[in-house]
């Protein structure tokens, strides 16, 4: 083994550390997927999805050469390692490789406009932030208008530092908004059992009661 000092670059994973904790970013390969999409104009955007879209596999017409756009998608779902911001919408986009369409691929492009606007966008692990977690649940009740199946999504603090997030179709068919909620909240938990083990194996002390908050209510 060997030695090779303090970690800064890995595998397009920027690391850059402070006084006051650690940095993570990519612009550098946020800057090469850009380019790959042939965006060299200073055109951005300021979110990655217009308001009460809803996209299907029979809009508009297929593309011609699906390769671009699976690789455009490939590429934004490695991205959102580090920019929980864009989970969502690259999730939804992901769901077209099979049967991409030009409207689609104009989704695509609005989210790498999105990202050129916040190229420098980084996520913050503080030093001093309390090692308390808490999480975040929430799901959109058949929202996918070809299967009406919902998609939950979660996230876990560490303090003030966000640690896990992820943005998932369930696999069946809920009859109200209060079942889809429920699924969410049960992958939600099984997600933090695991964190609670994760951390007590770091030797991190975890509370027996942990938030676990969902549209505006709280359990524990």
């Amino acid at each position: 083994m060997k030695d090779l000092g303090t970690l800064t670059y890995f595998l397009g994973l920027e690391i850059s550390s402070s006084s006051d904790g650690y940095y993570l970013s990519r612009a550098k390969y946020a800057s090469d997927l850009l380019a790959k999409a042939s965006l060299t104009d200073s055109k951005t955007i300021s979110n990655p999805l217009e308001p009460n879209v809803h996209l299907t596999p029979m809009d508009d017409t297929p593309l011609p050469n699906a390769t671009l756009y699976q690789q455009l998608v490939g590429s934004l779902v490695y991205l959102t390692v580090t920019r929980p911001d864009i989970a969502h919408v690259v999730h939804f986009v992901s769901q077209f490789l099979s049967a991409s369409r030009s409207t689609h691929y104009v989704v695509v492009l609005r989210i790498l406009r999105y990202v050129k606007g916040t190229l420098f966008h980084r996520l913050h692990y503080s030093s001093s932030s309390a090692l308390l977690l808490c999480a975040y649940s929430n799901a959109d009740w058949a929202g996918d208008l070809t299967d009406r199946r919902s998609t939950m999504r979660f996230c876990f603090f560490l303090g003030d530092s966000l640690i896990c997030w992820r943005s998932k179709k369930q696999t069946l068919v809920s009859r109200s908004s209060t079942k889809s909620e429920y699924c969410a909240l049960a992958d939600t938990a099984q997600e933090l059992l695991w964190l609670r083990w994760l951390l007590s194996d770091m030797g991190v002390p975890s509370s027996i009661v942990i938030p676990l908050y969902c549209d505006n209510r709280s359990a524990v």
